[in-house]
């Protein structure tokens, strides 16, 4: 069985739409629109620069690369997507900037960079990630097209993904350890912890531009498959992976005493867990019509990823 860490990407990664979402989130300053709300909201600079300090760190963008990628392969311009992509890599940042707090998983580095907490501490890290929720919202509202049914269905698919049933309540599970239940336990953990955000990725973009019914399922089989792939191999990086390649501590999740796909079903087992995952990923992309390439390239690069 092949490493996760060195499989052969079969598809070079959507570097261009990488580049579109960093494009957008980099113009994106937090500035409040109007009077009196401007006015009085001034002296809230520095939290708007805490937010971009960790939404600016870098990364693969994954999350609203894969929206643009779907969108793309619906027939959409990708263009058209972008507000709420980028909304989804708001809440990914501020999950990311709650999760490094002391409280949570305390951890001092993010993509190669300390974290929002050890730079402006654990009260302003806070506030950012509550911050960056709240603008996602925002984005979409007042700059998402398709009229009001598909704004308020793309907030009623972010909602959903990162609530109770979704990720927030993964994270919760995750503290309280449910994960050592077992294999089953496991997978419905990280399915809303890590899963659900993945697959909104894919969700938003069928509700601006719906499929027929099987397409639709298809489309969401595939994005539940790619959140438990990118999930097993994080959890083998944790293991095999280095500070200097992932940019952040690794070993974290033994430290803590988690149960994770590598402590519950050992090395081997996991590897094979990935190839199976990816395998099925596959597969279902090459029941879909329409250019798939991009989204092959992302489910490869999930595969093959070294950070």
């Amino acid at each position: 069985m092949s490493d996760p860490a060195t499989s052969t990407v079969h598809a070079r990664y959507p570097e261009h739409l990488r580049q579109q979402v960093d494009e957008f989130l980099g113009s994106l300053w937090f500035n409040v629109p109007g009077e009196p709300e401007a006015t009085e909201a001034r002296g809230t600079e520095g939290l708007a620069e805490a937010m971009r300090y960790s939404l600016l760190a870098g990364g693969k963008r994954i999350r609203p690369v894969l929206a643009l990628a779907t969108a793309e392969a619906l027939g959409r311009d990708p263009s058209e997507l972008m507000p709420s992509a980028a909304a989804i890599e708001l809440i990914h940042t501020y999950s990311l900037i709650h999760d490094d707090l002391p409280a949570m998983d305390d951890d001092d580095l993010r993509r190669g960079m300390p974290t929002c907490h050890v730079i402006y501490g654990d009260d302003v890290a806070i506030l950012a990630g509550d911050a960056l929720f709240a603008e996602a919202v925002r984005l979409v509202c007042e700059e998402q097209g398709g009229g009001p049914a598909v704004q308020v269905g793309i907030l009623r698919e972010l909602s959903r993904a990162t609530g109770v049933a979704g990720m927030v309540g993964g994270q919760y599970l995750d503290l309280k350890g449910a994960g050592a239940g077992g294999p089953e336990a496991l997978a419905a953990m990280h399915a809303l912890k890590t899963g659900r955000l993945m697959a909104v990725s894919v969700h938003i973009a069928l509700v601006l531009a719906p499929p027929p019914p099987e397409q639709d399922a298809t489309y969401r089989a595939f994005a539940r498959e790619l959140g438990l792939l990118f999930q097993i191999v994080d959890d083998i990086l944790d293991v095999t992976g280095s500070e200097a390649e992932l940019g952040k501590a690794v070993g974290a999740d033994e430290r803590m005493g988690k149960v994770t796909y590598t402590s519950l079903h050992g090395m081997e087992r996991a590897r094979e867990l990935a190839a199976e995952s990816h395998a099925r990923a596959m597969a279902l992309l090459h029941q879909l019509p329409g250019p798939v390439d991009d989204l092959a390239a992302i489910a490869d690069t999930a595969f093959a990823r070294q950070s």
